[in-house]
């Protein structure tokens, strides 16, 4: 039967088809607007790291003024990263199954003279639980292992970009990258990986691709290594040496613990607490003990990652929908009524009211999905386009969640058109419409 229904609302629209051009111009329409700035909000949103991001953590600690909250706008939110010392206090813990500390240096690359001329690089410093924590794929190699972050030893992991620049893509571990003045043994390098939202780091630019180069975190010491990224501080404090650096209560440290059960987030947490509490007595933390040990998703939200104006975007897009859907009750009703002597034959021939609503309501869905199917394609271009506008050439695609929600709409939108021009034409008494012959 629903074959026959679409039979009959093809013929429909190919014997009027300048208005119903105009019907599919006005669902294509709706339907682009909504899933453009729905798919933007959704690459936002979306959970980066399916699976395990409700075990990964990121502990951020009040150690600021306690005169005036760290965000005057936000004063229960605490600074957005940790000092050196708490962390390397909180990494001694074996609560955590992995746990990482990281931060961003740049440093000059000296790539073979046949490769190219040296340049500046951003290069993140982290341990070797980075990359199994995040799910970083390797294309050769892997990570490097506990012993190489102990020691440190001269091991890089590089990027699929990086390998291409310096070593033609081919495989390249097991040799060697001059850095400054060091010469680093590449270990691994990473496969295709792009998270839409560079959730490991919300406290920089998030929408920028991941590092092109990775080495161990120990070596800040030897190389005496300061932060290119965030750092905070609140007080007055000399710092003559190095030394004097790492142990300033300056946050420039982001901290990610991966805690698989709840026991042990209930246990970490009050590890973190009670550190806090020790560390009270020695005259540091004098804010009220505000302590947040979050994971990936509540991260995202309390760093505003969705941010309010491309939500507010949705929801207009979405009501810009409902309003071209409305707009056609009045052109689908004019065309049904047009067609009432035909549907009171077929009335007096048999066909019930509900044969004839869903004849009707077949006819708008085939308009709602034949718009929907243009406006997704044009959507597809625009947010091909938006990405490439986004800082960073942030990947905003339209993958299949938001396709299923596209053809969603545009069936919601073709039933909210027709359902009263439906309803009315299969009301209308059939013998208004008959003449004796």
């Amino acid at each position: 039967m629903i074959g026959y229904h679409v039979r009959i609302a093809a013929k429909s629209l190919r014997r009027t088809p300048a208005l119903s051009a105009l019907l599919i111009a006005a669902i294509t329409l709706g339907i682009c607007v909504s899933t453009t700035f729905t798919t933007l909000r959704h690459a936002f949103a979306k959970d980066p790291i399916p699976g395990k991001s409700g075990h990964l953590f990121y502990v951020r600690m009040d150690n600021w003024d306690p005169a005036t909250p760290y965000d005057g706008n936000h004063p229960k939110q605490p600074p957005t990263q940790v000092t050196y010392k708490d962390m390397r206090e909180l990494m001694k813990s074996n609560i955590p199954t992995h746990q990482t500390a990281s931060f961003l240096a740049t440093f000059f690359v000296h790539p073979p003279p046949k490769a190219g001329k040296p340049y500046q690089e951003i290069v993140r410093l982290t341990f070797g639980d980075f990359f199994s924590m995040f799910n970083v794929p390797f294309q050769y190699g892997g990570p490097w292992d506990k012993a190489a972050d102990a020691k440190p030893e001269q091991v890089i992991v590089i990027s699929q970009a990086t390998n291409e620049k310096i070593f033609g893509g081919g495989n390249s571990v097991g040799k060697s990258v001059r850095i400054e003045d060091r010469d680093y043994k590449v270990v691994g390098v990473v496969g295709d990986w792009r998270p839409t939202i560079r959730f490991y780091d919300v406290t920089s630019n998030y929408t920028a691709a991941p590092e092109e180069i990775y080495m161990p975190f120990n070596f800040v010491q030897p190389m005496q290594i300061r932060t290119a990224g965030n750092s905070d501080g609140w007080k007055q404090e000399t710092l003559n040496t190095f030394d004097d650096f790492l142990n300033s209560d300056i946050d420039w440290i982001q901290y990610w613990v991966e805690l698989p059960t709840p026991e042990k987030q209930s246990a970490f947490r009050d590890l973190v607490d009670n550190y806090t509490r020790d560390q009270k007595k020695h005259g540091r933390f004098q804010r009220p003990l505000n302590n947040h040990v979050d994971n990936v998703l509540v991260l995202m939200d309390e760093f505003q990652v969705v941010r309010p104006e491309i939500s507010a975007m949705a929801a207009v897009s979405l009501l810009f929908l409902a309003v071209c859907s409305l707009n056609l009750v009045g052109l689908l009703l004019g065309k049904f009524l047009g067609r009432a002597p035909e549907i009171s034959v077929r009335r007096a021939l048999g066909a019930s009211r509900v044969q004839v609503f869903a004849q009707h309501i077949v006819e708008c869905e085939l308009i709602g999905v034949i718009g929907g199917t243009i406006g997704m394609a044009l959507s597809l271009g625009i947010v091909m386009m938006l990405g490439k506008v986004i800082p960073g050439n942030m990947p905003v695609r339209l993958d299949a969640e938001m396709a299923g929600a596209a053809i969603f709409l545009s069936l919601v939108a073709g039933l909210l058109a027709g359902i009263y021009p439906a309803w009315r034409i299969c009301t209308l008494p059939p013998a208004g419409q008959l003449k004796l012959q």
